[in-house]
């Protein structure tokens, strides 16, 4: 159940409703926006008169919510949400509720060399966030599985050479600590529904890139982002990477139609990985620009800077060069939907 306040209502008069509702045995999550708070009835509500809160002075509009995630729905928190990281150099980088967030890079570290190279051209181009995987899920054991904690070691360099934050992918609850310092931890598409491992993020505060499983439903992976919201982690990001179809001609299939599902029921911002959606580096380019037009919060591409010796998804990956090509679009895309592409100094 959701309980809109009259706008103008002093906090303490909320305070005290709120209470009131406790007293009830519901748990009460608060939302507040620029001019009305809204509160979130969590647990059995069936010892609330749902008459009598209608009736209720303090009250504009009371609503049952009937999909079983409650947090992450769009009726709790009618406004867009926006994620905001500071990188070392200062600036704050933001996705969502206006802002589209650029996170590029290689799908993993492979040297020193390879990582700060790549991040110094892909901020040079526009990204605001520097993408590498240290830990790498692979279907085949034979397979690169990434550099592991020195990958970590290289993408914290990298990050303290051009002060961009930076993205990598969490496969073990066993590893966390080594995630002290990276700024957005992705949960990849193999643990969307890793329950045990979404239940002890949620306690974290850490932004949570949560990408879209190989065959999961828009409400499996709201439900998912569900679990980390109910611990208290709100700082969500929902990523569509492509889901598995019939189809063979690309890695898999990117729904562009998911991006105005899931902003029509969520107000978590949603993020598009073309990459690995097509496997095609000729086809990312395409995809981006119609992901940005569908009204995508930002894009995950990936970048190396010689996609031909990569020793992860190298036919997926863009040069520097065709990355820069690819911006200097995107500023056009954002600049017509009078969106930025940018950061704010402290």
């Amino acid at each position: 159940m959701i309980i809109a306040m009259k706008r103008g209502t002093v906090k303490e008069k909320i305070q005290q409703f709120a209470a009131y509702l406790e007293q009830r045995g519901v748990k009460i999550h608060f939302s507040e926006g620029a001019s009305q708070t809204v509160l979130g009835l969590v647990g059995d509500t069936t010892g609330v008169d749902e008459e009598a809160l209608r009736a209720h002075h303090l009250v504009e509009k009371v609503i049952r919510v009937q999909e079983p995630y409650k947090r992450v729905n769009r009726l709790f928190h009618p406004e867009d949400t926006r994620i905001d990281t500071i990188g070392p150099d200062g600036e704050i980088r933001h996705i969502g509720a206006g802002y589209l967030g650029i996170i590029a890079g290689p799908c993993s570290v492979e040297s020193r060399e390879q990582i700060v190279t790549v991040a110094a051209e892909v901020k040079q181009a526009g990204a605001g966030f520097l993408r590498g995987g240290a830990f790498k899920p692979r279907t085949s054991p034979y397979s690169f599985q990434g550099l592991g904690n020195e990958g970590l070691t290289l993408l914290l360099e990298a990050k303290k050479e051009t002060g961009l934050p930076i993205v990598s992918e969490l496969m073990d609850i066993h590893h966390l600590d080594a995630f002290n310092e990276v700024d957005i931890i992705q949960i990849g598409a193999r643990n969307m529904q890793n329950f045990t491992l979404l239940k002890e993020l949620s306690l974290c505060r850490k932004p949570i890139l949560l990408k879209r499983g190989l065959a999961s439903t828009i409400k499996e992976l709201l439900m998912a982002a569900e679990y980390l919201a109910a611990g208290g982690n709100g700082r969500i990001i929902l990523c569509e990477r492509g889901i598995r179809t019939f189809e063979n001609y690309t890695r898999n299939t990117l729904d562009l139609a998911a991006i105005p599902a899931l902003k029509k029921e969520s107000h978590l911002p949603v993020i598009v990985d073309p990459s690995h959606a097509t496997g095609l580096s000729w086809m990312v380019p395409t995809l981006a620009k119609a992901a940005v037009a569908a009204g995508a919060d930002g894009i995950m591409v990936e970048v190396h800077n010689n996609p031909e010796t990569a020793l992860c998804d190298g036919e997926q990956s863009l040069t520097p060069k065709e990355f820069g090509d690819l911006m200097e679009i995107l500023q056009k895309y954002a600049a017509i939907e009078m969106r930025s592409i940018g950061t704010d100094k402290l």
